[in-house]
């Protein structure tokens, strides 16, 4: 027989890994390896979530400025569009503060109906179906169910 065959086998009547320091050192430096590389990859995923979080936070920053832009030049050519509409209808023989008063009607009736919108579409916000759902069944709705 080989002598390292011979050496690897335990002797009679001992189990193998009863006690044996060489073995029971080998399974602690496994652990210490394992917890090891557990930490470094936790310290690593949480790395990631920094660096994307703060990846989409300035995202988040320049939408939020090119909307403002946005915005603001959208402004700016309904205020030209309502000039232009002004004008034309001084061309046509309305009075100035009549046109100006025209215009600013009109800004206010679509402001007064974007707000109604803006109302009706509020009620979904509060997850409605979803309250209902979570509200306990009346006791005369139950009796009948039981029924």
């Amino acid at each position: 027989m080989d002598q390292k065959v011979v050496n690897d086998q335990p002797p009679p009547g001992k189990a193998s890994g009863s006690g044996d320091p060489v073995k029971d050192s080998g399974v602690l430096e496994d652990a210490q390896l394992l917890w090891r590389q557990l930490r470094e990859q936790g310290h690593d995923r949480f790395r990631l979530v920094a660096l994307e979080t703060q990846r989409a936070g300035m995202s988040l920053v320049a939408m939020i400025i090119a909307g403002v832009m946005a915005a603001l030049l959208l402004i700016s050519a309904w205020i030209g569009l309502l000039a232009a509409v002004v004008l034309m209808l001084i061309e046509y023989g309305v009075v100035a503060s009549n046109a100006i008063l025209f215009a600013t009607v009109f800004n206010l009736l679509l402001a007064l109906i974007l707000c109604g919108v803006i109302r009706r579409k509020s009620r979904s916000l509060q997850f409605p179906a979803t309250l209902r759902s979570l509200r306990p069944m009346p006791q005369g709705r139950r009796n009948k169910e039981k029924s």
